[in-house]
């Protein structure tokens, strides 16, 4: 069977500067890659395709971000002022994870998987 390698959810947003600066300053991602209307925002092994929605006529939207060390993260998040919605949380099937939303309501969940022993 063929291999899926990578996932690259597009993200709406109605400022595509305030979309870039927000994932840059707050979130620690970088700019790879810009158009006026259409942009790619990569740390690590995750991109995230930022586009331009001045209507508003999409949803925001929530993706899974998996990652180790979510502590360290999550404290970095929080000093670079990222706007936390949910603080680190156990849950019932094993994984930890913290949210965060951008400035159009789009939820980013931050998630580690816990290993079992």
């Amino acid at each position: 069977m063929a291999k899926i390698t990578r996932v690259a959810p597009e993200i709406p947003s109605a400022d595509l500067q305030g979309a870039l600066a927000y994932y840059e300053q707050k979130l620690g991602f970088r700019i790879a890659m810009r158009m006026a209307d259409y942009a790619i925002v990569e740390r690590d092994d995750v991109a995230l395709h930022l586009f331009l929605d001045s209507s508003r006529q999409h949803s925001p939207i929530g993706i899974h971000i998996f990652c180790a060390e979510l502590d360290v993260i999550c404290a970095e998040l929080q000093r670079s002022g990222a706007l936390m919605t949910q603080e680190i949380t156990r849950r019932p099937w094993g994984n930890r994870d913290f949210r965060v939303k951008d400035e159009f309501g789009n939820e980013l969940k931050f998630t580690e998987p816990i290993e079992e022993n």
